[in-house]
Parts: structure tokens; C-alpha cells; sequence
């Protein structure tokens, strides 16, 4: 692979502020945000992917698309007031977190309505795993909210602890604390499964 010569110019490779010139998805927002058709096809284009993933991992495959959609007219709403103070891809996915929490808000009510109405149809029968093992994505569905995003951004999006503490909303600390105790949760199901 030959490598891609690094712009030296008078300003250097920060820009002439001296700061590091924004990744290609925060360049897109900012352009974006003056109704500019071509940044802001770019702009999905470059964090739909991500938002998809992230989406699905914490509500499901089946909600992923609308969430997705969801995020995206949250963002479009919003993008006026993006400046830029951190990446354009840890603000999106702290909307996408957002949305998904508000679905999943919908989504109890109408299950505690269902329950109140189906209660004198109560069965006790098991739903047993019959393959004896369970999928990676039902076992990631198993953790609280918290732990599986935190999860979900930190070792399958590949955000630092930093940036998925930015979307999260909460210290370093308590991301670096649910990703670990996702973990053991996630070893312990393993486990589980694998003995019976």
C-alpha cells in the first residue's frame, strides 16, 4: 500500500487555526447545515451504515430502518445548530440513542397495555432455546439498555470510551464500568447456554 502524502502547506495539517481539521462526516454536517443538497446527501451517505447498526443492536433489526429514518429527521431538524464542537458521528448516534429510547418507551406502554388485557390469559409455559444455544444478537438484546449501548458502541461500532461517553451522555468511568460488566454477563449466558 503506497501512502497517501499528508498535505504541509503554509497552515500545516491542522488547518491555520491549528487545530485538527474534522473527519469527513463532521465536514459534511457543517456543510450541510446552510441546506446544502450534495453535503447532506453526503452526510447519510458516510453515518448510515453506523446509525443502522446501532439502531438494531439496541431495539432490533425489525425497528432498525424506521429508527434509522427517525434519527435522521431528528438530525435534519437539528443540524442549524451542530457547530462542530464534537464529531459529527458522536452527536448523530447520541440522537439515534435517543430515538431508540423513546421507541422503546412506546413500545413498554403498549406491552403493559397488553398485559393488563391479556391477564387472565396467563400460561406458564417455557420458551426454552431448542438449538440449546443462543445467537449473538439474543444475547446482546439480553443486557440492560445501558450495558448493551455502551456495549454496542464500544466493541462492535468501535467508538473510544470517550466518544461513547459523549453519546451516552454519562463519564468515562461509566461506560469502561457497563462495557466490563457486559461482558461477564455476556460470558455467563455463553456458559449457560453451553451446559444446559
Amino acid at each position: 500500500m503506497i501512502p497517501v502524502p499528508r498535505d504541509t502547506g503554509p497552515a500545516g495539517p491542522s488547518g491555520p487555526s491549528g487545530d485538527a481539521a474534522p473527519d469527513p462526516a463532521t465536514e459534511s454536517a457543517l456543510t450541510a447545515r446552510d441546506g446544502d443538497p450534495t453535503a447532506q446527501a453526503m452526510f447519510v451517505r458516510l453515518t448510515q451504515a453506523e446509525v443502522w447498526r446501532f439502531t438494531a443492536a439496541l431495539v432490533g433489526p425489525d425497528s432498525a430502518d424506521d429508527l434509522a429514518q427517525e434519527t435522521y429527521l431528528r438530525a435534519f431538524k437539528a443540524l442549524p445548530a451542530f457547530e462542530g464542537r464534537s464529531s459529527a458521528r458522536t452527536w448523530l448516534l447520541g440522537i439515534a440513542r435517543r430515538a431508540c429510547a423513546d421507541h422503546l418507551r412506546t413500545v413498554i406502554r403498549r406491552r403493559r397495555l397488553d398485559e393488563r388485557l391479556a391477564a387472565n390469559a396467563y400460561t406458564d409455559r417455557p420458551h426454552p432455546d431448542h438449538a440449546g444455544q443462543l445467537g449473538a444478537d439474543d444475547l446482546v438484546r439480553r443486557l440492560s439498555p445501558e450495558r448493551r449501548a455502551a456495549f454496542v458502541l464500544t466493541q462492535l461500532l468501535g467508538l473510544s470510551y470517550a466518544e461513547a461517553a459523549a453519546v451516552e451522555g454519562v463519564p468515562v468511568g461509566t461506560i469502561r464500568s457497563r462495557v466490563a460488566r457486559a461482558r461477564d454477563e455476556l460470558v455467563e449466558a455463553v456458559d449457560d447456554a453451553r451446559t444446559g
